[in-house]
């Protein structure tokens, strides 16, 4: 890396550090003091032929007894105010030769965990014990809440202020090294979130170093912008294009998902979200990768191609599908929800054309919200039901299967599997888990009382959860309560089955996984359906999708062409959400051998296209 220390081939250890803006700056390693000597731009390195891996090491600024921990610093193991520990990455012997990575475009499903919370040890090695369970049930690519370095002794990662270093809370970094490369062996493919928005609040000691690696000409949501294009940007641009890079390549991450691009501020040609995503996508050499955004814009100009001024991402978070769901789930549009009604208008718009807000007025915003989309390709949206965010907006951190009638959350949880889209689900989502994700974080005294106020001023849009008592952020218990519950798996095998037969289907299935394209009706104000066309030589295998979140609508008359089936076919259940083995009452065809169409309440059905029957 261009900062940071690296041992060398024959012994001893080169470091080097961006920090022009001290006056003196002396390296400190296993206690020794050693002089610095100055490069071009700010630039200081120094070659320690004593130094060694482990070695612990810090750097004093202008005469100060308290050395600080490296900015590029590879390991943290007392935390970020602690002194720095020389790594060697290149020490971990890889057994992942033959993977290729992760492809933007292929028919992924994927799962985002916290590491802390993910098992009750709250390690790496823990879970990669837990790896098969989710390849068993057809999940194929893990999302990791972010692991960088940050204060306490928990937290959802957000807060990071050593970008270089996988925190200590959850192991070695090897021990990461060794779970990317369990998955890679199992065929899961392992991305990483990350955060250049902003940086924690607490032992950020990049001001010390330089004072432009943030700004004061942008509002940040949670504190000062980093600066990536005024004066002094370009060493911060480096830092964060390389930290891209290095996750890559020194941890075979299969790619990066990007912390709220809205608060990355950067009116540079070439924006820092293309460079840091062109720079992953070289380290990986020959491997493929896979990089997503959250962006609450929903802006398309994240994943158009270079060429067309796009980023040249591979997804964004489809925000406005979960807000949609969420009301027609639990009835309720507060805050940002008010946006939605949950109608099958609007489910069925976002499976037809993305994204809701593509440049129209949001009344809660008071403002447009998006841009033209209608030409993205479906699999760049990622689609979800629950996430970290959402989940922890919720009174008590309830999960959707506390929050919803569970008949109408396997309706739902179908359309996200079955229809168009990457989707997403979150720990434990898959068997309806019901542990709770609550906002944590542990802070000194001062700053968690700030962090408290400021969380529970947030939550006071919401009528509903204004109106309870909320769980401290930084008190244990309310890690503790997060813990996701492993033994639900097996109580709640139902649940499990509808995810993993689901997932199959979606993969297996002809209809599914080869149509052309797919067109909809809308046939209440609860019920909407989704044709799926093959076309060509397999018109055989199209598909008709039925999703009905309300009441039973019997039709006295159906003037809808996508229900005709194609030429000399009938349709045909062939999957249905009310299933018995689901937990469901039973289920039952919406066609009557008479012809007609009867649709049932709170149930999804899929129907395939079959030849037809001689009933003579």
């Amino acid at each position: 890396m261009p900062i940071g220390a690296e041992p060398q081939p024959g012994g001893g250890v080169h470091f080097r550090v961006w920090a022009p803006l001290p006056d003196t700056i002396v390296l400190v390693v296993d206690g020794i003091a050693h002089e610095l000597a100055a490069e071009d731009g700010g630039y200081r390195s120094a070659f320690v032929t004593d130094a060694r891996v482990g070695s612990r090491y810090g750097f004093r600024l202008d005469g100060h007894e308290t050395p600080l921990p490296d900015p590029a610093s590879r390991s943290q193991p007392d935390g970020p105010h602690g002194l720095s520990c020389v790594v060697d990455p290149s020490a971990y012997r890889w057994r992942d030769e033959a993977w290729r990575g992760v492809r933007g475009g292929d028919p992924h499903v994927i799962t985002e965990i916290h590491i802390g919370t993910f098992t009750a040890e709250g390690t790496y090695a823990a879970a990669s014990a837990k790896l098969p369970l989710l390849k068993e049930v057809g999940i194929t690519v893990i999302e990791l809440m972010p692991v960088a370095e940050f204060p306490g002794r928990f937290g959802w990662g957000y807060d990071g202020v050593d970008l270089f270093a996988p925190t200590r809370l959850y192991g070695t970094p090897d021990d990461l090294r060794a779970f990317v490369d369990t998955a890679h062996g199992l065929g899961l493919g392992v991305i990483m979130d990350v955060v250049y928005n902003h940086f924690g609040p607490d032992a950020n000691y990049l001001p010390c170093f330089s004072k432009t690696y943030l700004t004061g000409r942008y509002d940040n949501e949670w504190g000062d912008a980093i600066n990536f294009d005024g004066p002094g940007a370009a060493p911060v641009r480096e830092f964060v294009r390389e930290n891209a890079a290095y996750w890559v390549r020194e941890f075979h991450l299969d790619g990066l998902r990007l912390d709220a691009t809205q608060q990355i501020f950067d009116a540079s040609e070439i924006s820092i979200v293309a460079e840091l995503t062109a720079a992953a996508r070289t380290a990986a050499g020959g491997r493929s990768v896979l990089v997503v955004a959250e962006n609450e814009r929903q802006e398309a100009r994240l994943v158009r191609p270079r060429e067309q001024g796009g980023d040249g991402l591979d997804g964004v978070w489809h925000e406005d599908l979960h807000h949609t769901a969420h009301v027609a789930l639990t009835g309720r549009a507060e805050a940002y929800y008010s946006d939605y009604t949950g109608s099958a208008r609007e489910l069925l718009a976002c499976v037809k054309h993305g994204f809701l807000y593509q440049g129209q007025r949001s009344t809660w915003q008071k403002k447009p919200r998006g841009m033209p989309s209608l030409d993205l390709p479906s699999h760049q949206r990622i689609t979800f039901l629950e996430n970290h965010d959402q989940v922890a907006n919720s009174a008590f951190g309830r999960r959707m299967v506390d929050l919803a009638d569970v008949a109408r959350l396997r309706v739902l949880t179908a359309l996200l599997l079955l229809g168009p889209g990457t989707p997403m689900l979150f720990q434990g989502q898959e068997f309806f888990s019901s542990t709770p994700f609550l906002y944590f974080a542990d802070h000194k005294p001062d700053l968690a009382a700030a962090v408290q106020t400021g969380r529970r001023a947030f939550l006071m849009q919401f009528p509903s959860v204004a109106a309870v008592e909320t769980d401290r952020p930084g008190a244990p218990e309310t890690f503790e309560k997060s813990r996701l519950d492993w033994a639900e798996r097996d109580r709640n095998a139902q649940a499990l089955a509808l995810h993993r037969d689901l997932i199959t289907l979606r993969r297996a299935d002809p209809g599914l996984s080869t149509y052309e394209r797919l067109d909809g009706a809308v046939l209440s104000d609860d019920a909407f359906l989704v044709r799926f066309f093959c076309g060509g030589a397999v018109a055989s295998a199209d598909r008709l999708l039925i999703v009905n979140v309300g009441r039973e609508v019997a039709p006295r008359i159906v003037p809808e062409p996508l229900l005709a089936p194609p030429p000399g076919r009938d349709w045909r259940m062939l999957w249905s959400s009310e299933d018995a083995a689901y937990g469901g009452d039973g289920a039952r065809s919406p066609l009557a051998a008479d012809g007609a169409w009867v649709f049932p309440g709170r149930t999804a059905v899929l129907m395939e296209a079959v030849p037809v029957v001689d009933r003579a």
